[in-house]
């Protein structure tokens, strides 16, 4: 799947990444109870970095942020408001494909934030996020309401736990289906 069809293009970024979204999605509050400073984190389909600026301020400088997308002009998106905040020694860009997320590092938590139903192959994608968490390792799914059915979020679920991911809880996110997930021992 060489194609980008279906995944939101990098000049919409703007609706992606605005003061009003982020009332809407506060990267902080939603994040901040689930990433400890020094950590590693994933924020794969990382878009224009709405939350991997929030996630390398909550790592903190000894901390590390892997932003990996499929699109170029995303990643320098992220790449130029790191170096703006101040913050490029912690955020490490990843050219992702459709098909595979590419890293071998592992992380102790990784953010899939509104891009699983962008995913060509959900249950391969799931079984790759599984192999990059460290033990204990977390995975916070998120993806739109308006966008992805409850039964479809909940094949997602299964899909998640096939690959070896025990549900932890349910978080409340505004105008969303979310799952925290940890890796099963």
């Amino acid at each position: 799947m060489a194609d980008l069809f279906g995944i939101c293009p990098w000049w919409l970024s703007s609706i992606l990444d605005n003061p009003i979204r982020r009332l809407v999605h506060d990267p902080e509050s939603i994040l901040s109870p689930y990433i400890e400073r020094g950590q590693t984190v994933l924020d794969v389909g990382c878009g224009p970095g709405t939350f991997t600026i929030a996630i390398a301020n909550l790592v903190g400088e000894s901390g590390r942020v892997i932003a990996a997308d499929v699109q170029d002009e995303m990643l320098r998106i992220v790449r130029d408001k790191a170096e703006r905040a101040g913050l490029s020694s912690r955020i490490v860009t990843h050219k992702s494909r459709p098909e595979t997320i590419g890293i071998s590092e592992m992380v102790d938590f990784a953010l899939a934030f509104y891009m699983v139903h962008e995913v060509p192959d959900t249950e391969r994608f799931l079984r790759e996020v599984t192999t990059l968490l460290k033990p204990n390792g977390r995975l916070l799914i998120v993806e739109p309401k308006y966008h992805v059915s409850a039964s479809s979020f909940m094949r997602t679920v299964e899909a998640a736990k096939s690959a070896g991911l025990e549900p932890v809880s349910e978080p409340r996110i505004r105008l969303s289906r979310s799952m925290l997930f940890e890796l099963a021992s």
